[in-house]
């Protein structure tokens, strides 16, 4: 029988009642009852320090051939979803911002924002079209606080992008190699997407293993 981790609140929905779901030599993880997010308890996350010298190591470029044909998983179905002239921003660009790029070059003109890359905070008081987030949302420590701010950014009719792998069960976890990367904390399931939508009001698509497009509707 699992037994409640009554200390550790759900840092996504808030729900009081979490339990422990995994155990490594590394870290400890919980799982929300209500959202389902599997999350790496507080303890065991890296400083903002640390953090950045981890992702100072990528080495992701915006003129990559092989990363842009990555990202063009989620900029390819976007594009096909948007109105002429739509703006968008970028959340969690990193050090190379290529699918800003991406979609500009498609006419779509998108700025970008990232705390340590682009920290551009008047960027997130405006509203856009559309907000992507690639390979981002599993970082976040606060991912209600980053959630909200996701939606708030976005228009009435506007498309939320998101690139993440998709959590399954425990047994698929326990040799899961999206676990292994140190920054990665917040690990999302289909579930977990599809009670954010049902929550907020959003429609939602799943696009091959890991894309997923929420439409945030004209009028709530």
């Amino acid at each position: 029988m699992s037994v409640r981790s009554q200390d550790v609140s759900c840092p996504l929905c808030e729900h009081p009642h979490t339990f422990p779901f995994w155990e490594d030599k590394q870290r400890r993880y919980a799982r929300c009852e209500r959202c389902r997010l599997i999350f790496v308890e507080p303890g065991y996350r890296l400083d903002a320090a640390a953090e950045k010298a981890i992702y100072d190591r990528h080495e992701n470029r915006v003129d990559d051939a092989g990363y842009r044909r990555f990202l063009s998983r989620l900029a390819a179905p976007l594009v096909e979803r948007l109105r002429p002239g739509s703006t968008g921003l970028d959340f969690g660009c990193g050090p190379g911002p290529a699918l800003a790029a991406m979609l500009t070059e498609a006419g779509f003109a998108t700025t970008t924002y990232d705390p340590y890359y682009a920290d551009y905070p008047e960027r997130l008081a405006q509203c856009y079209d559309f907000v992507t987030c690639t390979e981002a949302i599993e970082h976040f420590y606060q991912p209600g606080r980053e959630w909200r701010q996701l939606l708030a950014m976005l228009a009435p009719g506007g498309w939320l992008g998101l690139m993440t792998k998709l959590a399954r069960d425990q047994a698929a976890f326990a040799n899961w190699h999206y676990k292994q990367d140190p920054t990665h904390v917040s690990f999302f399931s289909r579930d977990t997407f599809l009670w954010l939508a049902a929550r907020d009001g959003l429609g939602i698509e799943f696009i091959g293993a890991d894309v997923i497009l929420l439409h945030k509707p004209e009028s709530v």
